[in-house]
């Protein structure tokens, strides 16, 4: 029986010289045969780090514990819920974690496209992998000594945006592999495998949070908000666990032919002139690496903040919002996973269009319905959350599709940067809009407008016809 995610496709003509765009990585290897073990120790570094976005980032230690009242002056805390200067407050926390997540995604813009560049042209791409990883596993075990004090609330907010910078430069390299275990046939299908496997890795480390809490922690103190310390030493050691097989069993890449290495900061000149010969070699890859930049950051903001907004402004307890995360963590899994299958059927700009269409509508739901109880967002957040996993997946997919052969480092560098180029947005817009109206409700309208501004932005974006006919060809028979 033919293996989906080793199929075959036709091999491509690499004499024909009508094609606008230069062959793409995936299709030098279209009749390639991935090992099985290669895809699934890729995919499971998403597993790996994914504590980090669901546990940490999201829906555990910075929405119960980083932006609650154990960070508020004693005084201003017992005043309680309901309260304007209690509420005032705790939207100020908010939008603190706002901005350092705001600082990180400029240096996010700064950093990964020159570290990507690097470790294509050295042929290193695993040890920057190995690296990244490491260092954000140091952040989270480093959050273990945020006691819940008002004076240790900048410390909080700054290991959270360096485990952010941490974890988007190892993405750098995770992502460029992705051409490495795939075929145009299986990309999509891989990547969504990827995708679905963090969500899926973020519903067993909520789950286990919450039988933790069932069990009050076996008698654990809880001053100094020492239980969700111990969670995040818990993410530290999930990461160490489970992120080796991709260093292990993917091969390393070569070295990027014809590329001279340079300094530091000649590596800044090197990227512009990449980027004025994407404009001119591969113009759909331009393009895609533009709309991204917004869409995907409006992407990031859903799940940086949804559950700051569950916790916040819908008032959701603790359990209530662990169960919202592990809910919200199957939906996105299974639904990225069976995106795939559309990915490689349909095409990556069918699906990111779709999504993003999808998120813009459930986002006007919340906001427009913040006076109505829980259940507006219980069911809104939830098709929130069913959107983003496939428009990620997709993403990927799309632009390892659209990649020049020999500059994946280069180009997932660039997705990474040029597209993080504008993750300041979402957490910009999500503290601006805070600011200026008083309620942690007005930063859903601050993400919804950078999604909106992301789905118009890709109607704009094209995937090159010999490269859709090359993904929809038949599969060879064994």
């Amino acid at each position: 029986m033919t293996d989906p995610l080793a199929a075959h496709a036709p091999a491509p003509d690499h004499h024909d010289h009508t094609a606008v765009e230069p062959l793409t990585g995936l299709e030098l290897q279209a009749e390639r045969r991935i090992p099985r073990k290669q895809v699934w120790s890729w995919a499971l570094w998403d597993w790996a780090t994914q504590p980090f976005n669901s546990v940490i980032l999201t829906f555990v230690f910075t929405a119960l514990y980083l932006t609650s009242d154990w960070f508020l002056d004693p005084a201003v805390a017992a005043l309680g819920e309901g309260d304007p200067a209690y509420e005032r407050a705790l939207a100020e926390l908010a939008s603190g974690l706002g901005w350092a997540i705001t600082i990180a995604g400029i240096l996010i813009a700064l950093l990964a496209p020159v570290l990507g560049q690097r470790a294509d042209v050295a042929g290193r791409r695993k040890l920057w992998l190995a690296g990244a990883t490491a260092a954000l596993v140091l952040c989270m075990f480093a959050l273990f000594f945020v006691q819940g004090s008002p004076s240790y609330f900048v410390l909080g907010i700054s290991l959270i945006a360096a485990g952010t910078v941490f974890s988007e430069i190892a993405g750098v390299n995770y992502n460029a592999m992705l051409v490495q275990v795939s075929t145009p046939r299986t990309v999509g299908k891989v990547s969504g495998l990827g995708w679905g496997l963090g969500y899926l890795g973020g519903i067993v480390a909520l789950v286990l949070v919450v039988v933790a809490t069932a069990f009050d922690w076996w008698g654990m103190p809880t001053e100094d908000g020492l239980v969700y310390r111990v969670i995040a030493i818990g993410c530290a050691v999930w990461t160490l666990l489970f992120a080796w097989p991709v260093l292990v069993f993917v091969p390393e890449a070569p070295p990027a032919e014809g590329r001279e290495r340079v300094g530091f900061l000649r590596s800044y000149a090197e990227l512009v002139r990449d980027i004025a010969r994407l404009w001119r070699d591969a113009r759909p890859t331009f393009w895609f690496l533009l709309a991204s930049a917004v869409f995907r950051d409006g992407l990031a903001g859903v799940f940086a903040f949804g559950a700051v907004i569950a916790a916040v402004a819908f008032h959701f307890t603790s359990d209530e919002v662990l169960i919202f995360g592990i809910a919200a963590n199957l939906l996105a899994g299974v639904s990225t996973i069976a995106a795939g299958w559309f990915d490689d059927r349909f095409g990556p700009r069918a699906v990111i269009l779709t999504a993003l269409a999808g998120l813009v509508g459930a986002g006007l739901v919340v906001f427009f319905l913040h006076d109505a109880g829980k259940l507006p967002f219980w069911i809104f957040g939830l098709v929130l959350t069913l959107f983003v996993g496939p428009a990620q997946a997709a993403s990927r997919s799309f632009l390892a599709r659209v990649t020049p052969a020999g500059r994946e480092s280069e180009i997932f560098g660039l997705y990474a940067t040029t597209g993080r180029a504008a993750s300041f947005l979402s957490p910009l817009l999500w503290s601006t809009f805070i600011a200026v109206f008083g309620a942690t409700y007005w930063g859903v309208l601050g993400i919804v407008v950078v999604l909106a501004a992301g789905l118009v932005l890709m109607f704009f974006v094209r995937l090159p016809k010999r490269v859709a006919d090359a993904a929809s060809a038949p599969v060879a028979a064994e």
